[in-house]
């Protein structure tokens, strides 16, 4: 084993992913096993050289028993052969992982990565070091491969993370433990690791080896490499997408539609993250399902994870929070917004867009303003027309439509204000009483926060 060639290579890394400048604090997650204390004795070895301050977490996962306890008793020796100090930490990750819902494996990460954040806080350390191989490399490709993943996932796990380093992320699990057998350093072996039970166990001791061995002995060397061209390219498409997008956080579908597919995709997950939606619960099922929105006239929506909507109106996509559904108050109307009088042939209608007359003898029950409800519908010549469809047909953007102020007798909608009333009230040779109406211009966009209602029955008052 060529001590100084593997040595040269890890150094490397973290010279040319800048992973640790002079100054920085460094904790390194150690379990005990050969990868994590390969990782510890190198920096150990080159803290000065480094300039960093060093120390270690370990955690106790509370498995395995004895054997856990032993490895931390382990790591604790090790440490102090080193003087680096070790921070330490018990959890049950079993019972997390019931409480949570998650797999052993989820649950274990999950806990580690918090508390190693923790630990790190509080030793004031700005770098976390974990020992990551090209194998893991290689097993995470392939996991996220078989569960679809897209080339985010087949670019499998980065050198860098925000504050998460890993410095063996160019070396094999076998060179790691020729290194330290070479130097006669001891680690611990995991038992686990021989379990099938384990999705990435099979994969490291059943797949990998007889793809290795049956097709070719660089296998893992080919798809760390081809890890390496899908991270490119997941680098090269978000760039794409965020120029698309510019400063926005919608797009045109004119223009996201002339895209080819894989740039629609990586649109489409730029506004995921834009709209802040959770990632964690986000996957390539609901990407294709808001590539695939379409719709009379371009319309359509999709609910999505974490209370959040994809919808495509005529003009744009985009995605957001669900908008809080408006409730359809009710108060009476102010004595100066509304005024009843005799009709007299021959004058002029006013044509403002906020003011309306109707034929007050044709409204035979109570008015109010309100947001539109299924079975709305006004009157065009003696043809009936349902708001929804008037709606489509005059391209008002699917996220205005539950917005729109509505003058309504049941399901009748005399006006839709700012846009058109029902032929059914208009003004004819046969009325005899007219009601004016009017609406504020900023009621049109919220309709359902200053509804109103007056008696069109019985007992209306001819001079208000």
């Amino acid at each position: 084993m060529d001590v100084r060639a593997m040595e040269r290579r890890v150094w490397e890394t973290i010279q040319t992913q800048h992973m640790a400048d002079s100054g920085d604090g460094v904790l390194a997650a150690v379990s005990g096993g050969a990868d994590s204390v390969c990782l510890l004795f190198l920096l150990a070895e080159w803290k000065e050289k480094l300039g960093i301050r060093l120390a270690a977490f370990h955690l106790n996962h509370g498995l395995r028993g004895d054997e856990a306890y032993q490895d931390e008793e382990s790591v604790r020796a090790l440490c102090e052969r080193l003087a680096i100090p070790l921070k330490v930490e018990r959890k049950d990750v079993a019972a997390y992982a019931k409480e949570k819902g998650m797999s052993v494996e989820e649950a274990g990460r999950s806990l580690r990565y918090a508390c190693l954040e923790r630990a790190a806080g509080e030793l004031s350390l700005n770098r976390i070091a974990t020992a990551h191989h090209k194998d893991d490399q290689a097993e995470t490709v392939l996991m996220n491969l078989f569960r679809g993943g897209g080339l985010a996932g087949l670019a499998g796990i980065p050198s860098v993370r925000g504050n998460i380093i890993r410095p063996l992320l160019e070396v094999s699990r076998q060179e790691i433990e020729a290194y330290l057998s070479a130097r006669g350093i001891g680690w611990r072996t995991d038992s686990t690791n021989r379990e099938t039970v384990y999705l990435r166990n099979r994969l490291r001791n059943v797949l990998l080896p007889w793809v290795t061995k049956k097709i070719n002995d660089q296998a893992v060397s080919h798809i760390v490499r081809f890890a390496g061209l899908a991270g490119q390219a997941d680098v090269y498409f978000k760039s794409e997408a965020k120029k698309l997008l510019g400063d926005q956080c919608v797009v045109s579908v004119r223009l996201f539609d002339a895209q080819p597919e894989i740039i629609r995709s990586y649109v489409v997950r730029e506004l995921f993250d834009r709209a802040a939606c959770g990632k964690k619960d986000i996957t390539e099922r609901h990407i294709r399902s808001v590539m695939r929105l379409t719709g009379p006239g371009g319309g359509a929506s999709v609910d999505l994870p974490g209370g959040f909507v994809a919808v495509r109106d005529y003009e744009t996509l985009t995605v957001r929070r669900q908008a809080e559904e408006v409730p359809c108050t009710l108060q009476p109307f102010a004595p100066s917004r509304t005024r009843i009088f005799a009709w007299e042939k021959g004058t002029e209608i006013p044509k403002k867009q906020y003011t309306k007359w109707f034929d007050y003898d044709k409204i035979k029950d109570t008015l109010v303003f309100r947001t539109r409800k299924t079975g709305d519908y006004f009157l065009i010549g003696e043809k009936k027309k349902t708001i929804r469809r008037y709606c489509m047909d005059e391209k008002i953007p699917r996220g205005e439509r539950d917005r729109l102020l509505l003058l309504a007798e049941g399901s009748h909608i005399l006006w839709i204000v700012g846009y058109r009333i029902s032929d059914y009230y208009k003004l004819s040779e046969e009325t005899q009483t007219v009601i004016e109406i009017k609406a504020d211009k900023g009621e049109k966009r919220h309709g359902g926060q200053d509804s109103c209602a007056t008696d069109g029955g019985g007992s209306r008052q001819k001079d208000q």
